[in-house]
Formats: structure tokens, sequence, C-alpha cells
């Protein structure tokens, strides 16, 4: 599966938190909450023993080897415990090619990390439960509790590790191990909320576990060996934890990506918990159950045959074959019930908590492409589809698959070889959507990002409002070095008081007032700014009426809006100041012929992912402001098209 990742991995930057993630590995920085300090520290390394590639291909590099690290370990464990080594080839390669799998190993991100965590976490829990050995459960806790500076969702898989080290081969269920395992995780979770309570309470069961365990073996040494492993479950569970003092360390050196800044304890609290963001409680819910459950089926829908349908609307081929493929899941999991129920039962464990159990957790809005019809408003679906929230639940059901693709290959007494073909159908279904290859899309962050600061003045504050247009700045200046003269301000953020005290901090751009609503602070920091004889401009990502209300004359140049000063001379019945003025010329030119010399006629691939189309159509921008008179008015079309979310 490496071959594969590597053979469809990005060649550089992809949208969405990928820029960000490789900006800071590069300055050692703090992305958003919750900070993933390990991720960041173990990027970093990672690059830098790479030093004769692209740092962004390094990146990239990483999670394709994590993922198929973690594909490797689940095809050892399968096959170690059905001794059937080629079932658990061909279990790694059908859930290495579902495509929440498969896209996640091919860009920088924290999930394709997350991945290999969660499995090895397994991988040493069944080690801990078949050997009875002492080590492989306190790393099974080491392992549980590294999920809080990584990621939470490598934590899904909780209740599979404490089932399969609790559970021996030929023995009762082992509850002093689930207990001490159970208070490792509660310290996890305590942590994680920011909860005293939970942490102390946790550390109380673990600690019961230990004086249970001498109490019914005053004599016997075994009893004190229990107690030690209780204790050091815990123990150990701390000193993970303790990797997030990596945030305050860091944070006191102010790095050029130093997201909510958790200098101090107050601090680290806020970005651990994700204070910043409105975190849902699991009641009430933020769309009916019915409809959430129903948009995991979505997600499903596009996991194994994305080339036959390249789109969020479902068709009868692409679901054939979903179907199809449900069904082999269902043979190998009567087979692998047959053959180990014990495996069985931790994979039941692991589908359980990657889907119904993420779904209950989160509590999620509708996504992005999915119950319009049933909730109508924007604001009450997610930013994006979230189907990488899942990719644990679609790795069992990859799995078990495979595992059925090979057991109905014995049962007709064929080739493996063919079961093993039928496993690999999702490569083929999926490779020509999933690929990051084609130029069009692979260069489009980057060009996105020379489109928006190229035409930019020395200097010049430059205005944008949110990830997609956020991202590939902070990675074209802190990876590429390309024009670190322009400072980014990002509208969304400027509701977030410790982004307004770094903008006053690094740019004095704020003043002393750094309170009230994101626009004011954002006309402030514009009128500042050209008292200081800095340009000032504005992203056409930024929705027209926080551009109007940020200020009231522009010049159009290229994707920005440059403010200026010079009253426009335009026909008295225009009642917009918004208009199109030949003043950098120039600079639109070589906009345009970046753009033209990228595009070369190509047009963007159909996908689930609707941020290649949208930023394609907002890059063709400069043409239209070529293609109209700039002292005939308004070009209406600009706003329309380039806003269109």
């Amino acid at each position: 599966m490496l071959i594969v990742y590597v053979a469809t991995l990005a060649p550089s930057v992809t949208f969405w938190d990928a820029g960000e993630f490789i900006a800071a590995a590069r300055v050692f920085g703090i992305p958003h909450p919750p900070g993933t300090p390990l991720f960041v520290v173990a990027l970093n390394a990672w690059a830098r023993a790479f030093p004769f590639l692209p740092f962004a291909v390094a990146t990239n590099l990483f999670s394709a080897v994590c993922t198929a690290s973690a594909l490797a370990l689940a095809a050892l464990v399968i096959g170690r415990s059905t001794n059937a080594p080629w079932f658990g080839v061909a279990a790694a390669v059908a859930a290495g090619a579902m495509s929440s799998v498969w896209q996640n190993a091919t860009e920088t991100e924290v999930y394709a990390v997350s991945l290999f965590l969660a499995v090895a976490t397994i991988a040493s829990a069944d080690l801990a439960g078949r050997t009875g050995e002492r080590r492989w459960r306190i790393l099974t806790a080491y392992l549980l509790a590294l999920s809080l500076p990584l990621h939470l969702s490598a934590f899904v898989v909780a209740p599979v590790a404490i089932y399969l080290a609790s559970q021996p081969l030929d023995a009762p269920f082992d509850w002093g191990t689930a207990l001490a395992l159970t208070g490792a995780s509660g310290v996890v979770l305590g942590v994680s909320r920011l909860s005293i309570l939970v942490v102390a309470l946790s550390i109380t069961l673990t600690v019961s576990v230990a004086v249970e365990s001498l109490a019914r073996r005053r004599t016997g040494r075994e009893g004190s060996r229990v107690s030690a492993t209780a204790i050091a479950t815990c123990a150990v569970a701390l000193i993970a934890c303790s990797a997030l003092f990596i945030l305050v360390l860091r944070a006191r050196h102010d790095p050029a990506i130093n997201q909510a800044n958790p200098a101090s304890f107050r601090d680290l609290a806020y970005v651990v918990g994700r204070r910043q963001y409105d975190v849902a409680g699991i009641w009430p819910r933020q769309a009916p159950v019915w409809l959430q459950i129903a948009n995991w089926f979505e997600y499903a829908d596009w996991q194994v045959a994305l080339t036959l349908a390249p789109t969020v609307i479902p068709t009868i081929w692409r679901v054939l074959v979903t179907l199809a493929f449900a069904v082999l899941a269902v043979f190998g999991a009567r087979w692998h019930r047959v053959v180990d129920p014990r495996g069985w039962r931790a994979m039941l464990l692991l589908f359980a908590c990657g889907s119904l159990g993420v779904i209950a957790y989160l509590n999620l809005k509708a996504g992005t492409s999915f119950g319009w019809a049933f909730v109508p408003d924007a604001s009450r679906h997610e930013a994006r589809d979230r189907d990488y929230f899942f990719v644990l639940g679609f790795l069992a059901w990859g799995l078990w698959a495979g595992m059925g693709a090979m057991a109905l290959a014995q049962r007709f007494r064929v080739s493996p070889a063919l079961g093993m073909v039928v496993a690999a159908i999702p490569l083929a279904l999926n490779w020509k959507i999933v690929t990051r290859r084609p130029d069009l899309e692979a260069r489009m962050p980057q060009v996105l990002a020379h489109a928006l600061l190229d035409p930019l003045p020395p200097r010049a504050v430059l205005f944008v409002g949110g990830d997609n247009d956020t991202y590939p700045l902070w990675f074209a200046q802190q990876v590429d070095g390309h024009r670190p003269d322009v400072t980014i301000v990002t509208m969304p953020l400027l509701g977030a008081g410790w982004y307004v005290a770094e903008l006053e901090r690094r740019h004095h751009l704020v003043g002393t007032d750094r309170f009230g609503e994101p626009i004011a602070i954002a006309r402030r920091i514009a009128e500042n700014a050209l008292a200081e004889h800095r340009p000032v401009a504005v992203s056409l990502m930024v929705p027209k009426a926080d551009r109007d209300r940020l200020y009231d004359r522009w010049v159009a140049t290229g994707l920005v809006a440059v403010a200026t000063e010079v009253q426009a001379a335009v026909p008295a019945d225009l009642d917009s100041t918004w208009t199109i003025i030949p003043v950098s010329r120039s600079a639109t030119e070589r906009s345009r012929a970046m753009i033209e010399q990228w595009r070369k006629g190509r047009v963007v691939r159909p996908s689930t992912e609707p941020v290649h189309e949208y930023v394609f159509g907002v890059l063709s921008c400069p043409d239209l402001a070529l293609r109209r008179s700039p002292t005939k008015g308004q070009l209406a079309s600009l706003d329309s098209l380039c806003n269109l979310r």
C-alpha cells in the first residue's frame, strides 16, 4: 500500500488544514486548538530527516508511511490471530483502499498519524491479552494516553484496547486489568475536558484496583505485581499527557504560527479544551439522530467506488458496488467469528465505536452536502463534509471485506489470488478520483496563494476570509519564503482575543481598543494601517458585505482589491463604490498569465470535495476584470462568481 500512496501522493500543499500543519511543522509552531503538539514534533523531525525532499513532499510522505504502517500492523494482528496471513494481507489492502483512509494518506493531515497510533494501541492490547505480560498492558495505557497530545480521534479505540488487553485467550476476563486501563483512560478524558474531578476519580479507581489486588493476595508476589501494574498504567498516562507542555514552551518563544498563544497554564487549558470553538455536548442533538445516521451512510457510499460516480449524489452502480462490499464484509465477519471469536468481538467493537460511537459523541451538524431538504439553514451544516471522522469504522469495514473476499475464494475452492484481486477492487474504482497527482488540483493552493500575494504593494495588510485562503498563504510565507512582508489578517479569527492581541504585539495594528465586533476591529486595523502609510487589501474570497463594511474605496488588481484614498472617476448614477480601476494593470496581467499557464484549458475533476471547483471559479476573476472596461462601472458578476459558497 505504501507504493500506492506514494504514487498518488500530493506533490505539494493541499487545501484545508494541510497548509497550516506544514507551516507549523516548519517553524515548530502551534496549529489550531487542540494544538496537536506531538504531531508537530513528529512532523518536524521527519521532514528534517529528508532534507533532499521539498518540505511539503516530506510531510505528505509521513502520512503515507504512517497509514501503510498502520495497515501492516493490522495485517499482522489479523494474520496472527486467525493463523491465516494472506487473509490479513487482503484485509489490509481492502481497508487501505477505502477512500477516506487513502485520502488521509496522501496529504499532511493528523488523521493519518492518528490512525497509526490507534492500530498500534490495538496491536499492543492484543499482545497484552495473549501473553499476560505487564509490559504490554503498560504500553497500551501509554499509547492510549498519547492520543491526547497527538489527536483524540485515536482515543476512539479505547474500548477495543481495554477489551483485548483484559481478555486472555484461554482464561476468564481480567477485570483488574480492565479497571486499571479504564482508570488510565479516565485520566486522559479528564485532562482533555479539564476536569480535575474526572482525573481524581480515575486515579482513585486505579489505586482501588491496586489495593484490592494486595488485599486478596497479601502473601503472594502476584498481588504486588498486579498492584504495581495498576499504578503504572495511571502513571504512564500522566507522563504521556505531559507532552502537552510542549505547547507552553513553544508559545513562550512566539513562533510564526502560534494559534491561541498557550504561554500560560490558563491559556493551555483554553487550547486543550478547544474553548475557541462551540464544542457541542452529547445533548441536545445538533441534527436529528436519523439524519446524522443517514449522513454516515452517505459517507459510506463514497468509500469503494468513487470513480463510478465522483459526486455527492448517489448513483445505481456506485451504490451496488458499495452494497457488494457490505455483503463481503458480512461474509468476512462470519468467517472471523468462527476462526477467532476474540478478534471478531474486538473488530465489532471497533466498527461500533468508529461509527455509532463517533456519531453519538461528536454530535455533528448536517454535512455540507447532505440534508438541505430538511435543514435548509446554512449555519446548521458543517463547514465541510466530515467523512474522515469515521475512518476507524470504515477501516473495520474494509478489513472484514478483505477477509470476506478470501473466505469466498476458500469456500468456492478457487485460487486465493482471486480473493486478493476482489479485495483490491476499490484500488481500481477509487484511484482516478482519490489521486492527488493531477497538476490542476495539485498546484491550485500555491497558485491561489501567489494570485493573492503577487499583486500586492510592499508591506501590504491583506484581509482574508477563512481556512482555504489563509492556510495556503501561511504555507507560501513560512515554507516557501514568498512575500513575508505582507501581513495576513484572517477576519473570522478577529473574534478571538488572543488573535487580536497577536496582531497588536507583532504588527501594532489594533491600538489600545481591542474589543468589539470582528468587523469593527477589522476596520480599525485597516484605518491604522493606512495611517502608517501601509497598503490595505482584501481577498475577493471575502464576502462582499464584509468588504463593503471594511472600507469604502477599492482598486481591483488581480484576485485582491487594494484600498485607495483617490476618488474614482465614475458615472454619477453608480451608488456603489466597489469599482474596477486600472491602476495596477501589470500585476493583473501577470496574475492572468500565471493562471492561464497553469490552467491550459483544463477543467477541475468532479469530486465529493467542492473546494477545488470553488477556488477554480475564484481564480477566473482576473480574467473577468480584464475583459470589462474598467471605467464603465461595477462588474456585477464579480462577486456572484467569487463568493459562491
